[in-house]
């Protein structure tokens, strides 16, 4: 993963080791570290380490105080909705916890996406998410595999996006990193539920047909089934 899509190797690499001990609680809030010692620890240049910290703490993870070194915040200062650190913590012991936190916010922003987009969605966005829905029919068979992901990560963020409302398309990166640690960390199946493949196809003929009812009842059965069949994977 390259932590905020740019860094060097041995950057991503300390920013990810730092930010997963910190989620996992290797650091509790409170607990203080020296740049210094974690250049140190760790064999880099105090540059990277420097580096690595300003991108913690524009997670909320971690402030930097003067002469007392780098300081790890409370956890209601965490940047929850960071791509990295959902992934963090669906890696680590909070596995349980981020599930159901991701499954109730999808519960959410989803339905009222997919109703909005039924209203808001260009001629093309239409075509687009059509064409999507027939992809990842075409790789149910593998759908623990990168095909199908991809098609389901740009539907679900097209979806997003075609709500015409800028706040609900700016979580576009959460939902994908739901997707993506789903995948990751074997809670997806081989081969997909038909169900929610159908419900898929529901939703954006929904939205092409200006349905927003159906589209909205159509994406509550996919955010439901995909919260079960998580949380029986992951037991």
């Amino acid at each position: 993963m390259t932590v905020s899509g740019v860094g060097s190797p041995v950057h991503d690499s300390l920013v990810a080791e730092l930010g997963r001990a910190i989620v996992d609680g290797e650091h509790p809030p409170g607990s203080r570290m020296l740049t210094v010692e974690l250049a140190s620890e760790r064999g880099v240049s105090r540059s990277a380490a420097r580096e690595a910290v300003r991108v913690l703490e524009s997670f909320g993870l971690v402030w930097v105080r003067r002469k007392s070194g780098v300081e790890v915040r409370p956890r209601a200062d965490w940047n929850v909705y960071a791509p990295e650190v959902i992934a963090w913590r669906l890696a680590g012991p909070g596995r349980d916890e981020q599930l159901r936190e991701l499954s109730q916010l999808r519960s959410v922003i989803e339905p009222l996406a997919a109703r909005l987009a039924a209203v808001s969605a260009t001629s093309e966005q239409k075509v687009e998410l059509v064409s999507l829905a027939v992809a990842m029919g075409q790789e149910d068979h593998e759908a623990d595999r990168e095909r199908y992901l991809t098609a389901d990560i740009r539907l679900h963020r097209l979806l997003l996006d075609s709500s015409g409302n800028r706040m609900l398309a700016a979580l576009g990166g959460t939902v994908e990193a739901v997707l993506r640690g789903r995948t990751a960390h074997d809670l997806m199946p081989h081969v997909a539920n038909q169900n929610a493949v159908q419900w898929h196809r529901d939703v954006v003929f929904a939205v092409a047909n200006s349905d927003g009812e159906a589209a909205a009842a159509a994406m509550r059965e996919i955010v439901a089934e995909a919260d079960d069949a998580m949380q029986r994977a992951a037991d």
